[in-house]
């Protein structure tokens, strides 16, 4: 393709749905959307687990089992973003998935047998977060090796679509199904589900990828880290990304206090709000999936308008407002990452984009360890709604600070460098 077919293709008009035109992307836009309802059916039967059969609705348990899910992430991050510079991403996907989901096997077992045990769950997390770690960071890179840069965006914005679809219907048919059939039958359809992830990578013609340069060598690392500490932009990104993971997004323990110790709902009512925030979210996603590029006000915008919508949730008087409410928190969470997710992506040269979003995954999940057992102390210790009040004081703190330096140090916000 000329340049100037390059750049027509970049102008031109992005319709929503774009990117599964790709015959690989749809692949792995398929196989990602099955895995991601059994996750997230999973995550709602691991809360449910924890908090009503191991624990006696210990907030402090499940701030740990959070913490144990991305802390081994986050320290192995460095050396999985350097792994997916070096070796196929593709490769590294099938193994990291095969490797999660025999975890997920013998976790099921467990369930299904009665022997499970709380530090059965946080071995379990732990190795999930291994393999997660390395898996992140190439999954990541990988979509830009799919589809040409032009739908970058796009195909971004859908991979938010899928999760976030699979967020709506997963709590809904966890709910649904622990009060009927039990916990251990969720565990093994998230088992199950890994193989649609592994059908749909093998099945890809590898002569149809776009593969980045494969960097050799010693050094990698230290590149990634010295190419971020050169782009303020890129910077910028990365903390107001911090500030959400660390603070705002603990839904898996807010919600489950919430809903169990203020509106005393049962699995049903539980598995229903992640549902309906999830309904928020997809429609940001594909909001994104039309957004040709994102600019940094919106990634700073977004995350005031996150830190203004999680403190009236935390005032919700009755479960159903609290319910209604989840949507526009949804929304404006998701905004915050899809656009950062796609200005790291876009503005990030190719052979490097492994490692740096090696360090967006780290920094993204990095302060989790620190604020998900912080959030569950807070439950314990001062009430369910303090969990919310503690993260939209602290994002719009960080909203506060990310527009000021924006202002002062880049002039206006403005459109990130190609």
């Amino acid at each position: 393709m000329s340049e100037t077919d390059s750049e027509a293709a970049a102008l031109a008009p992005v319709h929503t749905f774009a990117s599964l035109a790709v015959r690989n992307y749809r692949l792995l836009f398929l196989g990602s959307l099955t895995s991601n309802v059994g996750t997230w059916m999973a995550r709602v039967a691991q809360d449910w687990l924890v908090l009503t059969q191991l624990t006696d609705n210990s907030a402090t348990a499940l701030g740990y089992v959070t913490a144990l899910q991305f802390a081994p992430g986050v320290l192995i991050s460095p050396i999985a973003g350097a792994v997916a510079d070096r070796f196929g991403k593709r490769s590294i996907m099938m193994v990291t998935q095969a490797g999660t989901g025999l975890v997920f096997a013998a976790l099921t077992a467990l369930v299904a047998t009665g022997t499970v045990q709380l530090w059965h769950v946080y071995l379990s997390a732990v190795l999930a977060g291994v393999l997660w770690g390395f898996d992140a960071p190439a999954r990541q890179a990988f979509v830009s090796e799919v589809v040409p840069d032009h739908l970058l965006s796009n195909a971004v914005g859908l991979n938010s679509a899928s999760f976030n679809g699979a967020r709506l219907l997963g709590p809904a048919i966890a709910g649904l199904m622990i009060a009927w059939v039990g916990i251990w039958p969720v565990f093994a359809v998230n088992t199950i589900s890994f193989i649609a992830v592994l059908l749909g990578l093998f099945l890809m013609r590898p002569d149809q990828l776009h593969p980045a340069p494969v960097r050799r060598g010693r050094g990698a690392i230290r590149e990634g880290i010295a190419y971020v500490a050169h782009r303020p932009d890129l910077q910028l990104v990365l903390f107001c990304i911090f500030m959400l993971g660390t603070f705002g997004l603990n839904f898996q323990i807010t919600n489950a206090l919430m809903a169990t110790k203020v509106f005393g709902v049962g699995p049903e009512g539980y598995g229903l709000l992640g549902s309906v925030m999830a309904s928020g979210t997809l429609a940001a996603a594909l909001l994104a999936a039309r957004r040709r590029r994102p600019r940094l006000r919106l990634v700073v915008g977004g995350l005031a308008a996150f830190a203004v919508v999680t403190t009236v949730l935390a005032l919700a008087p009755s479960y159903w407002v609290y319910t209604v409410l989840l949507v526009p928190t949804g929304l404006t969470s998701l905004t915050v990452m899809t656009a950062a997710n796609t200005t790291v992506q876009l503005t990030t040269a190719p052979e490097m984009r492994g490692r740096v979003m090696s360090l967006y995954m780290a920094i993204f999940t990095g302060g989790t360890p620190l604020g998900a057992p912080l959030i569950g102390w807070v439950g314990d210790a001062w009430g369910p709604r303090w969990t919310l009040l503690v993260g939209a004081i602290a994002t719009g703190i960080a909203a506060l600070v990310a527009a000021g330096y924006l202002w002062n140090r880049m002039g206006r916000p403005t459109r990130l460098p190609a």
